[in-house]
């Protein structure tokens, strides 16, 4: 467009939805000299919004003006526009978008002011918000420009605990859609339960444990020690209570969703547990994760001894899993997620590029990248920039 290039036209079409409405609008475009520069086009509740930003000859706009009244006029629709000779960036050409997703089962006004307030204050400007999932909690997204991930990550947490949401910030750009591995905790995150609980309810011996459990969960335990110390009560019991608690755990609302989406877009899933193998082994199976890591049971004569094998799957050890999944994968570590929610999960997911902290301690809410405190795992799914329409579509 050479000498037309800086000249362009803003146009904003609202009314309700109908058929044919956006061919008619670019039918009335077609016979002028003009450039589409961006565009986009929302329905809520049947009502359309359709922006487009043109280059144009200022000799045009006039004429174009004039026949985008008489468009209006005939699709029962409001037709605005603004022409400038000032240049006009379209968020496509813009470089270090940063992406804000925010989460919450109820969401209100004064989220979303103070979120952008926040923004503001790192010298960010909001280009685009669009929401990405309204089920089963309402995902909305931000894409930001001209702001610090570190720093705009650090103040929208504090947003977050003010306001009760859940708030992730991500680069965008390639890296965002690449293939990614998720690393899970099972006890409390992929499963509603903790198994060493159950298995300590079969033989009477569930107070004992809940009091260690709380411990080591909050960080005033050595896990290693306190594990140990746990699974020494339950000896002599018959490994038979091993089958009636695998019948026992139930998945958190979402895990299936959450695992078979992101298989069937082609990322990878494996699970590192300070549980047990022989009682989560049937239901990863079940769930086609090949990959995982979880402590072993020493059982003699039919009898658990109260004794753990080597090696113990600590704090250290999920994090070693975590990277040796992503060299396994070829998934650099920027390309890694880990979720859980206890004291021995904050090694992995300090050392994952995205660490979520899924209904967590507070410690483990402090030290991680994203916290989700509504009780569907699917739920990071929408941090990742995966919508519900694509949810949907992977069950097909």
């Amino acid at each position: 467009m050479s000498s037309d290039a800086q000249h362009t036209g803003l146009i904003l079409l609202t009314g309700t939805d109908a058929p044919g409405i956006t061919q008619a609008l670019f039918a009335t475009l077609e016979p002028f000299a003009i450039t589409v520069l961006d565009i986009e086009q929302v329905v809520i509740s049947n009502r359309l919004i359709l922006t487009v930003l043109i280059g144009l000859s200022p000799a045009h706009s006039g004429a174009i003006e004039a026949d985008l009244a008489e468009c209006a006029s005939k699709l029962d629709v409001d037709i605005a526009t603004l022409f400038s000779d000032s240049a006009t960036s379209s968020i496509q050409a813009k470089q270090g978008l940063l992406h804000v997703v925010a989460l919450s089962q109820k969401l209100q006004p004064s989220a979303i002011a103070a979120i952008a307030t926040a923004i503001t204050a790192q010298g960010g400007n909001i280009e685009r918000i669009f929401r990405t999932a309204s089920y089963p909690v309402t995902a909305v997204e931000f894409q930001v420009s001209a702001a610090s991930v570190d720093q705009l990550r650090t103040a929208l947490a504090l947003v977050a605990r003010e306001v009760e949401i859940d708030i992730a910030v991500s680069p965008g750009g390639l890296a965002r859609l690449a293939k990614k591995l998720v690393v899970m905790d099972v006890d409390s995150t992929l499963i509603q339960q903790e198994v060493i609980e159950l298995l300590a309810a079969k033989v009477g011996v569930e107070a004992e444990v809940v009091e260690i459990t709380k411990a080591a969960m909050s960080g005033e335990l050595d896990f290693e020690s306190s594990l140990r110390a746990r699974v020494a009560l339950l000896a002599g019991a018959s490994e038979e209570i091993l089958d009636q608690v695998r019948n026992e755990i139930k998945l958190t609302p979402g895990a299936r969703t959450l695992v078979k989406t992101l298989q069937k877009l082609g990322h990878e899933v494996a699970v590192v547990s300070g549980g047990f193998t022989c009682v989560i082994e049937p239901l990863l199976v079940e769930l086609g994760i090949t990959n995982y890591r979880a402590n072993s049971l020493e059982i003699v004569g039919g009898k658990i001894t109260g004794k753990v094998l080597d090696p113990i799957i600590d704090r250290a050890a999920k994090a070693q899993a975590l990277r040796e999944f992503a060299d396994k994968f070829g998934v650099t570590l920027e390309q890694t997620i880990a979720i859980g929610d206890g004291a021995n999960d904050l090694d992995m997911i300090a050392a994952a590029g995205l660490g979520i902290a899924f209904n967590a301690k507070p410690a483990v809410r402090a030290a991680a990248d994203s916290s989700l405190t509504a009780p569907y795992l699917d739920s990071v799914l929408y941090l990742l920039g995966i919508t519900r329409e694509d949810v949907e579509a992977a069950k097909i």
